[in-house]
């Protein structure tokens, strides 16, 4: 059986834009949708004056509420749609690996309610980035209809499994690839700050676009139908990654990056494009797991 889109449910707006995006992608896909809401029961309360059955069942009937807005929603997309409702009690981020083990999307709003409370803000966002054994998808703002997808390409086979997602979903949606390789260095640009000569930098340009077009070949063969737009820029990978990520359909990246993307995820780039990124951002795991 085909793997089912997992989006989460928390009753936020945020969490309603995922599941809308979730939707098209399924139907997209023909794939089976799956919302699932994390609930836990608070820690603490005052005993004998609030019993804890008492709130996990107001927590169940929430949850249920949520779940059941979210299945509208979807339904909006399309009423073929069916989606199968998942209601746990469990920590968000145990719970929602668990569910990326079968899933062949993992899908998340950027702010949430309830059991996704600041999901997207801090460590939560980054332990679910770099360990969901499926392709994870933030959607923030609106997707254009007409927008390319883009995708970081750090020049390693590090980056391989996030060039094939973004080829794979350039051409099921005739969208443009925007390949964007970076090859800005820090540490030198802090060496050579002041220096009294003028600096050649088209040797590291040209290699650096010889390494992109190292890392694109095997997939423009594959995928002849895609139009690839190549940026090899000398610059910082998040600045560069939202000048291109205005107007695009998704922004697509890898959980480890070297060179111009190090740490891309587990980092600050990752991050910054998590909290900033105007179009949804899918993290895809540079070295999955087995599915056992």
């Amino acid at each position: 059986m085909a793997h089912p889109i997992v989006v989460g449910v928390d009753g936020s707006p945020s969490a309603l834009d995922a599941v809308r995006w979730a939707a098209r992608e399924a139907v997209r896909r023909k794939l089976l949708l799956r919302l699932v809401h994390v609930y836990s029961t608070p820690v603490g309360l005052p005993g004998g004056i609030i019993e804890p059955a008492v709130v996990e069942k107001a927590l169940r009937v929430q949850g249920r509420r949520w779940l059941d807005d979210a299945a509208q929603v979807a339904s909006e997309v399309s009423p073929a749609l069916k989606p199968a409702l998942v209601l746990v009690a469990a920590s968000v981020v145990p719970a929602m690996i668990k569910e990326s083990v079968t899933g062949s999307l993992l899908v998340l709003g950027t702010r949430g309610l309830g059991g996704f409370t600041e999901l997207m803000i801090g460590s939560t966002a980054v332990l679910l980035a770099g360990r969901a054994h499926c392709p994870l998808v933030v959607v923030r703002g609106d997707e254009p209809e007409h927008g390319p997808v883009v995708v970081g390409v750090d020049g390693l086979p590090t980056s391989e499994e996030a060039v094939a997602f973004a080829f794979a979903e350039a051409s099921a949606h005739g969208a443009d690839l925007v390949a964007v390789h970076t090859w800005a260095d820090p540490v030198i640009d802090t060496i050579l700050l002041g220096h009294p000569e003028p600096l050649d930098f088209e040797p590291a340009q040209q290699r650096a676009y010889e390494t992109l077009a190292e890392r694109l070949a095997g997939w423009q063969e594959k995928y002849p139908d895609v139009h690839v737009i190549r940026e090899v820029v000398r610059d910082h990978p998040s600045r560069a990654l939202l000048r291109h990520a205005d107007g695009a359909r998704l922004v697509v990246v890898g959980t480890r990056g070297r060179g111009g993307f190090s740490g891309l995820v587990l980092g600050s780039t990752g991050q910054h494009l998590l909290h900033h990124s105007p179009c949804p951002v899918a993290v895809v795991r540079t070295e999955p797991e087995s599915r056992e």
